[in-house]
Parts: structure tokens; sequence; C-alpha cells
């Protein structure tokens, strides 16, 4: 019995250990994002953040009114772009997938992870 316990727990501590990160391709940035909800934490503040077909994202956080702004995805970068009112350039960000959870992540940007659910969840 103690040597059946044993090798379940040496099981479950390898899955985590021989998880490998992945940076997402446009193609599979573009699939993820596309009519979807974003959920996370940015700076300490919760926020649902949805990606609309047509290039339009909408960025909701607690306690504040929600802003528009504009999404893409560079090929050439397999990035994440978007610019927001009173921005003068895009900013982008790669798409990490660890262990099955997602982070958000940019040379100015700690890997910050985020859930996505279908469709547009703006308020919970």
């Amino acid at each position: 019995m103690v040597r059946v316990l044993l090798v379940v727990i040496a099981m479950v501590l390898a899955g985590p250990a021989s998880a490998q990160s992945v940076k997402l391709t446009a193609e599979e940035i573009t699939k993820l994002l596309t009519g979807n909800t974003a959920i996370g934490k940015w700076e300490g503040n919760r926020y649902r953040q949805f990606f609309g077909s047509d290039g339009v994202t909408i960025y909701a956080q607690e306690g504040s009114r929600s802003t528009r702004g504009e999404w893409r995805v560079d090929a050439e970068t397999d990035e994440y772009q978007s610019i927001w009112p009173n921005d003068a350039d895009w900013e982008g960000w790669v798409v990490i997938e660890y262990a099955g959870a997602y982070y958000w992540a940019s040379k100015k940007t700690p890997p910050t992870p985020f859930r996505v659910e279908e469709g547009e969840k703006l308020v919970e």
C-alpha cells in the first residue's frame, strides 16, 4: 500500500514539472481571443476584456468605466496588439500557454495569468 501511494505521489509531482511553456502563434491567438472574453488581474485589479471579431475590444475593470479600443494580431511577431484612446502607438504582448493556463507577457510586462470564457462576458 505504501509503495502504491509513493508511485501516485511521484506521478502527481512529475506532471507539473514536465509541463513546458508554449508561445502561441498568431493563428492560435486569433482563435483563442476572437469573440471571447479574457478574465484576470492587471496591476492588482480584476478585469474582463472582450475581443470582437470586428477588431473592437472592450476593457472592463471593477470600479471603473469600461474602455473601448482596437485589437489585432501581428502574424510576423506572433503578438496580440491593442491601441486605446490617447495612445500614440499599438502595444504588443505575446500569449503563453503553460500547464493549461494562459499568460500575457512583453518586455515590460512579466507573465500575467488570465483565463478565457466563450462569448462576451463583461459582467459576472
